[in-house]
């Protein structure tokens, strides 16, 4: 791509342009679906043309005025540490028969997390099994295609979640999940997948751990992803197929973990539900973000300017957001899936066109109709189809310590 044709793309789709100077990068959106950036922009000597920001087709929120700044580590404190809530997102909406449940839980949780045994065979297990640290990998030739004109722009870097056993980041909750669910003494574990990421995940946990394993899937998402398939079925798990997508087989997951609640442990893949799950997920996975700090000062002796992850529900980008949270100088940056168009109703923005409700156990922002009807979420990526997104996202963007864009699938595939 020339240097004119970029600076044309970016007055076109830029609806901050005021707020900057020209010319100004911007990264190519089918990175976000695939792979979590963290971008360093310390060696550029002209600050006005290292900011790193996403195309949008639509007006999404920013609110981190500088006004602010001030207030939102206090606001963020708060409610993270709040039992179940974020703001006005999160809860436990579910019948009382489960809140017994949940709550042991909870309190099961929150000993681990102070249990030093517990946690130096955690760090043996992602160090042996899981194979991390990951790599914070510096992209040279993707660092140099966004120059400007005048060698100018941010040094780009992926941290390399994909090379844990499995291929994803999924089996850094898995296998912590899959531990607490031995140390309560279930026996078997159940859980939802769409992509096959976390099927996967889990069921290698399981292997390892000696636990029964049932992974629901929707045929949709089995037939898109075979291989996932298969590899799950190598591990040992049992997979029951639900008609329709990701959504339907978390709806079914949980119907069978409550035909068994004595027994079975729902192991949360996703940063939803009701509380404490999008906790237990959201912490479990921060090991990506401290790695990264450590990664970083490594590096180049500092902290990326920009954290850049994709979100379908929000275990992914909290990984990575949560440790930096408290940083008010990082721009966190969430890129949802607009899939055929923000307009269309056929994507699973969230973020960009959610209203408040509640799904799944919890309060978050949803797509859904006018009469609270769950609109079918889409995507050419799988596993990014569901209605909902984590309530700590949610929170987040309300306050607006969180920026959340989106990106078509026809933009994903631009190369």
């Amino acid at each position: 791509m020339s240097c004119t044709a970029h600076f044309q793309y970016s007055r076109s789709r830029d609806h901050h342009a005021n707020k900057y100077s020209c010319p100004r990068l911007f990264l190519n959106p089918n990175l976000f679906i695939t792979r979590v950036l963290n971008v360093n922009r310390s060696s550029v000597e002209n600050k006005a043309y290292s900011t790193m920001v996403c195309s949008s087709d639509v007006g999404v929120r920013r609110r981190r005025s500088d006004g602010r700044h001030k207030m939102v580590n206090e606001m963020v404190e708060a409610s993270l540490f709040s039992t179940g809530k974020f703001g006005r997102f999160g809860g436990i909406f579910v019948p009382e028969t489960l809140v017994t449940c949940l709550n042991k839980l909870a309190d099961e949780f929150n000993l681990v997390l102070r249990d030093s045994h517990f946690q130096a065979e955690l760090a043996v297990a992602l160090r042996d099994y899981v194979g991390r640290e990951t790599p914070l990998y510096f992209a040279q030739r993707l660092t140099n295609h966004y120059k400007n004109c005048n060698g100018q722009g941010p040094e780009i870097y992926l941290k390399r979640e994909d090379l844990n056993h499995g291929g994803a980041h999924k089996i850094n909750n898995a296998i912590a999940q899959a531990m607490l669910a031995k140390r309560m003494g279930r026996k078997r574990v159940v859980a939802a997948t769409g992509a096959g990421q976390h099927g996967v995940a889990t069921a290698a946990a399981c292997a390892k751990l000696d636990l029964d394993c049932t992974i629901v899937m929707g045929d949709v998402d089995m037939e898109r992803q075979s291989s996932n398939v298969l590899l799950m079925k190598l591990f040992g798990a049992q997979i029951t197929s639900v008609e329709g997508t990701f959504k339907d087989a978390t709806s079914e997951a949980i119907r069978n973990w409550v035909e068994d609640l004595d027994r079975s442990y729902y192991l949360a893949g996703t940063a939803v539900g009701p509380h404490p799950c999008p906790t237990i997920v959201r912490q479990f996975q921060s090991v990506i973000g401290k790695e990264t700090r450590k990664q970083a000062m490594e590096k180049w002796g500092g902290k990326p300017d920009v954290v850049v992850a994709c979100v379908g529900s929000g275990s992914n980008a909290l990984g990575i957001f949560h440790e930096f949270i408290g940083d008010e100088d990082v721009r966190l940056i969430g890129v949802e899936a607009a899939g055929v168009g923000i307009d269309s109703g056929k994507h699973s923005a969230t973020m960009a066109k959610g209203v408040i409700g509640v799904y799944h156990g919890a309060m978050s922002y949803l797509l859904q109709d006018d009469e609270g009807q769950i609109i079918g979420p889409h995507s050419i990526g799988v596993g990014l189809e569901y209605p909902g997104v984590s309530p700590e996202l949610c929170f987040l963007n309300d306050i607006g310590r969180a920026e959340f864009y989106s990106v078509t699938d026809e933009e994903a595939l631009d190369d």
